[in-house]
């Protein structure tokens, strides 16, 4: 399935840099299909067949090349212009037929009955596009405004954070698939949850939802990350029994989930993993894979006791970069099999702000992939990078205090594999 990636993730080239013969090509194709370009060129053709009919013998008749303009302005504009076109066509081949001497013949009402089905034809066949096009429009409208609604923007700052986040649906006319993402401040510290529900596209979105909306109800008055975890779990066991009434399959699904906790009074971050690709924390020269010392089994598959979860904690320093994504990053296939090395890509990344890492990140992706702006994906794929804000007040420390740390921060964390920083990622 082929779509065009940097349309859909929203990624666009800055101004100015397409080609001139890009250019130039759009701005041919403005000039004909925007304002006045369609009748411009109607008129222009009727002109030039009016011409060429004066200047060859009136033994060759064109007035039969009228019927080339109406289907022309079909093609550009509505079918009131072009109702008027067919009307100056059909004046415009009377004329070239009565200079060659053929109003006495049967050969004008062929020509105008000739431009006249043609024009029919083709307004009809605009009128059944438009009002197919009118309704396709109110659809999208609908379903972009559900879409987001239930996938919401994350906010750019939250707590003292700054969170970056991009997705691609593998549906080509979705927004969101089966991969989910929330943030919510609690009096714990700010709250991330990135998930992956069984499945792709569309029909994972009623997945999906259930898990948004339990942890946008639960994030906030919930104290701890395993309590929430299990009652995510409970919340999602419960939507695949009422799914299991009507669809057999539903006692199969299962939601992988990571919920990742930065809590206002210190330098960390404590993640609980549910069968979720553990993040990854790039600062410096090292980058981190933040691996679970006691994985736990996806949602809908898991305990309802908050006891069976582990909570690993991590470092986390103000110049670090966490770097959240669901499998499709990490299984997207090259042309001979192979997977994409996001550890190695993560590695590799020199910049320092999050938007950064994300466009390095795609960037790598699309190559990997397709090329050339064209990505072939099986897979949705959403990544979230966090990182603290320079702006905003150290956790812990007065504002003063920030800059005096400028020491390297050391790493710390159950099975925190290390990475070296133009090295190979783990597999």
């Amino acid at each position: 399935m082929r779509s065009s990636f940097w349309r859909r993730i929203r990624w666009h080239p800055p101004q100015g840099t397409a080609s001139p013969g890009t250019r130039s090509a759009t701005t041919w194709r403005m000039l004909v299909t925007q304002g006045p370009g369609p009748l411009v060129l109607a008129l222009v053709m009727i002109a030039g067949i009016v011409i060429a009919g004066l200047v060859v013998p009136t033994t060759q008749h064109l007035a039969s090349l009228m019927a080339v303009v109406p289907a022309t302005t079909a093609a550009l504009a509505g079918p009131r212009l072009t109702t008027v076109i067919a009307g100056l066509s059909c004046v415009a081949a009377f004329a070239l037929d009565a200079h060659d001497g053929l109003l006495n013949t049967s050969i004008p009402a062929v020509h105008l009955a000739e431009i006249t089905l043609i024009s029919a034809f083709v307004i009809a066949s605009r009128s059944i596009r438009d009002r197919s096009v009118r309704e396709l429009t109110e659809v999208r409208i609908v379903s972009d405004t559900i879409q987001r609604v239930l996938l919401r923007p994350l906010p750019p700052h939250i707590g003292q954070l700054r969170i970056r986040a991009t997705y691609h649906a593998s549906h080509p006319h979705a927004q969101i698939g089966g991969d989910l993402y929330a943030v919510a401040k609690s009096a714990a510290g700010v709250r991330i949850l990135i998930g992956d529900v069984r499945g792709k596209g569309l029909p994972a979105i009623e997945d999906a939802e259930a898990l948004l909306g339990a942890f946008r109800a639960g994030a906030r008055r919930t104290r701890s990350l395993t309590e929430l975890m299990a009652e995510l779990e409970f919340s999602v066991r419960s939507h695949f029994e009422e799914a299991g009434l009507s669809d057999a399959d539903a006692v199969e699904r299962f939601i992988t989930a990571l919920l990742l906790e930065v809590p206002d009074e210190g330098d960390m971050v404590r993640v609980v993993n549910c069968g979720h690709p553990p993040p990854y924390l790039a600062h410096g020269t090292d980058t981190l894979l933040l691996a679970p010392a006691v994985p736990s089994p996806p949602l809908g598959l898991n305990s309802l006791s908050s006891d069976d979860y582990e909570v690993d904690t991590f470092s986390f320093s103000r110049r670090a970069t966490l770097l959240l994504y669901t499998d499709g990053a990490i299984e997207a296939r090259d042309s001979d099999g192979r997977f994409y090395d996001l550890g190695a890509r993560v590695a590799a990344w020199p910049g320092s702000q999050p938007e950064d890492l994300l466009r390095h990140v795609l960037d790598g992706l699309s190559r990997h992939v397709g090329g050339g702006g064209t990505m072939e994906l099986d897979d949705d794929i959403a990544l979230i990078a966090v990182q603290y804000g320079d702006d905003l007040p150290a956790p812990g420390a007065a504002p003063a205090a920030e800059a005096l740390a400028g020491g390297r921060t050391s790493f710390s964390g159950p099975d925190a594999r290390a990475v070296p920083r133009r090295g190979t990622g783990p597999g």
